[in-house]
């Protein structure tokens, strides 16, 4: 069973949010309906505009514990390097999970 860390951002260069779970398109369909009370809810985070695949738990919550102490400018850069545009990739979850 995958891990996955993922990056959430209110808009561009907006709110950032680093999260983990072992289901990317359940957690996104939650961000994305409000159902999770908390940082993400109170700020409108909903855009997932990066994440890693890991195989086991331990290595997904390492890094995310990683991503949550790097400078904002360090996950900023992480993101354009990835997805320049800032695309919503929880749109192409799907297309990944088949």
């Amino acid at each position: 069973m995958p891990f996955f860390v993922y990056i959430l951002a209110s808009k561009r260069n907006g709110t950032l949010y680093v999260g983990v779970t072992n289901d990317l398109a359940r957690r996104m369909a939650e961000h994305k309906a409000k159902l999770i009370p908390g940082f993400t809810r109170q700020y409108g985070v909903t855009l997932l505009v990066y994440f890693e695949t890991f195989d086991s738990v331990l290595e997904a919550r390492a890094r995310e514990h990683s991503l949550k102490r790097w400078r904002r400018a360090w996950k900023l850069k992480l993101i354009e390097e990835l997805n320049p545009d800032w695309r919503d990739l929880a749109n192409d979850l799907n297309s990944l999970a088949t």
